[in-house]
């Protein structure tokens, strides 16, 4: 990858948090970091005049005292600001083209806040040509990152798949760089849905498990080869996915899930499992568009 890492600002607590985590991973990559902000698209919380000119005033400051702040922290980032008209999502789809990834922020963690991400931000997750990560405001892994370890519960990348196969290969190559990136290892989980016809758990549910466990380690095998320092986890479990990723993302750096791409870029839809992920895991949240 050798597009930057774009995060879009909007002067809320959460995309302040988003901008911390994606200078570090800017850094850590050795990607340049453009910090966007649309005037015309804030946020209702943000107190504001309605003239143009005062929102473009507003957006070019907290473009610059985020720059100022993530230079103070990083010396050696080159950070670039963009102040567009365009509204956010089309500009943060449209620079999706070029970026390594999008970085999103988001209000908090918590049953109310769950339902944080709003039209704008599904809309970019849902349509992103790039891998796109949302950060909640306040996650304290992000924000005890600066220039000492995160914290020590979160040792690993959780990514969940939902088949085992060659399309799961976009997911597990992202999963494996910021695994290694980050010194931890990954956890891939692949939940299997109960089969109506089973009348228990013996009756053929360990069977299944098993031949897909061995799907799964036949899978890994290239990964292990181009990863080898990164410890791996195969996880092969019969439950719903949802609540199987979300338990596993507890010790998370980072939890992964996948996103089909369409064939038109006009609709847009994520799934029952990143929806779920993205609105109750803990940690950062990578989308990542596959097949």
């Amino acid at each position: 990858m050798t597009g930057p890492v774009v995060v879009g600002l909007d002067g809320s607590p959460g995309s302040v948090t988003a901008a911390w985590w994606a200078a570090d991973e800017a850094v850590r990559r050795g990607l340049p970091l453009v910090l966007l902000h649309s005037w015309t698209t804030q946020p209702l919380d943000v107190p504001i005049p309605q003239e143009a000119g005062s929102k473009q005033r507003y957006g070019q400051d907290l473009l610059h005292r985020t720059e100022a702040e993530l230079l103070h922290r990083y010396g050696d980032l080159k950070p670039t600001t963009e102040l567009v008209a365009e509204p956010a999502a089309q500009a943060l789809l449209a620079r999706s083209r070029g970026a390594s990834l999008l970085v999103l922020g988001s209000r908090g963690y918590g049953s109310m806040a769950s339902f944080l991400l709003g039209s704008i931000s599904l809309h970019v997750l849902g349509l992103a040509r790039c891998p796109a990560v949302t950060v909640r405001a306040g996650d304290p892994a992000v924000e005890a990152g600066w220039g000492h370890p995160a914290a020590v519960d979160r040792d690993e990348v959780v990514v969940g798949l939902s088949d085992a196969g060659a399309a799961s290969d976009p997911l597990l190559e992202f999963a494996f760089a910021a695994a290694e990136s980050y010194g931890v290892g990954v956890r891939v989980v692949r939940a299997l849905p109960r089969h109506p016809h089973l009348t228990s758990p013996d009756d053929g549910e360990a069977r299944l498990e098993a031949e897909e466990r061995a799907r799964l380690t036949t899978t890994l095998v290239m990964w292990r080869e181009m990863f080898p320092d990164v410890p791996v986890v195969a996880q092969v479990v019969t439950e719903a996915a949802a609540p199987a990723l979300l338990s596993a993302a507890t010790r998370s750096r980072l939890a992964v899930v996948g996103r089909r791409r369409r064939p038109s870029h006009m609709t847009w839809r994520l799934g029952p499992v990143a929806h779920a992920v993205l609105h109750h895991a803990p940690c950062p949240v990578a989308v990542v568009p596959h097949g």
